[in-house]
């Protein structure tokens, strides 16, 4: 088996890994928290237990840190060792001032305290506004909203392979990413 990277990988939740809804999609949920039902994202289970072989494997979600830590428990391998799970807590409140709102960004130079360097970072998401200071740094997928045929982590894996011993991520463009 190959070497593990040294590159961290920053994992999105909310649409990204899973769905969850107050609505009724008529049929079963994989888990349900609070008054959400949560639906996985298919093959979510391989996926973490493949990629955390290849790369160290972390967890950031814009919501709440209570149901952030709460997801986890629910999604997370027996296998599979996360280097850190954090919630909105660790996000900067930014503001949008063409459409008069406010967002959490995920800001990975925080994760250089940690002894990390934005070059050996690597976040998927699918929301782009999550990342924009990082945008060197991003994978976008898809918005995950509960299809059982979605098979987004099926490429999604394949292509982080072929950044797992590039020297610099930030240098690779990842906008036609799906072609991998």
């Amino acid at each position: 088996m190959e070497a593990k990277s040294d590159k961290l990988l920053i994992l999105d939740l909310d649409e990204t890994l899973i769905f969850a809804t107050e609505q009724d999609l008529g049929k079963d949920s994989d888990f349900e928290f609070d008054k959400y039902c949560v639906f996985k994202r298919p093959h979510l289970d391989r996926f973490l237990i493949d990629i955390s072989r290849h790369f160290r494997v972390g967890i950031w979600s814009s919501a709440d840190d209570a149901y952030v830590d709460e997801i986890v428990k629910n999604i997370k391998p027996e296998s599979v060792e996360f280097e850190l799970i954090w919630g909105n807590s660790r996000c900067t409140v930014k503001r949008d001032f063409n459409l008069d709102s406010y967002y959490f960004e995920k800001r990975l130079d925080k994760l250089k305290k940690k002894g990390f360097s934005l070059e050996q970072i690597i976040i998927v998401d699918d929301s782009p506004e999550k990342s924009r200071n990082n945008y060197g740094n991003a994978v976008y997928i898809k918005e995950f909203s509960g299809d059982p045929s979605d098979e987004e982590l099926n490429h999604l894996y394949n292509y982080l392979l072929t950044l797992k011993t590039v020297e610099n991520v930030r240098a690779v463009e990842k906008r036609g990413w799906r072609k991998f």
